[in-house]
């Protein structure tokens, strides 16, 4: 079993940053995907950013130029770097993780842009 635990979220003004944090334990394997999803209220899950083990990252179009997702190995922690937020961005984040064909999701992390 596999736990991801996010951290970061909170309300910040338009065009102000957050960072969020996802730290993934238990049976973890070396090839892996890890990602970060959000759900607006009424609308689906959609994918923001994606970094797999050893490949190149990727975005959504919609934040592509201000989020930036990155890991960190060593602490099994991948981070995203929110910038220029809009209100739009608003939106519980999920972090996931996918090895060996299964998905793990975090509980997610409320991210609110508003002034």
């Amino acid at each position: 079993q596999v736990q991801l635990v996010e951290s970061g979220g909170g309300l910040v003004q338009p065009g102000g940053s957050l960072r969020l944090s996802c730290a993934a334990s238990g049976r973890l394997f070396k090839i892996n995907d890890m990602a970060w999803y959000r759900q607006a209220p009424g609308k689906q899950r959609e994918l923001v950013a994606r970094i797999p083990s050893g490949a190149s990252t990727n975005y959504a179009d919609s934040v592509k130029g201000r989020f930036t997702i990155s890991r960190d190995n060593a602490k099994n922690t991948v981070y995203l770097q929110m910038n220029s937020l809009k209100p739009e961005d608003s939106a519980v984040y999920y972090c996931n993780r996918y090895q060996l064909a299964t998905h793990y999701w975090g509980q997610g992390t409320q991210v609110t842009v508003s002034s």
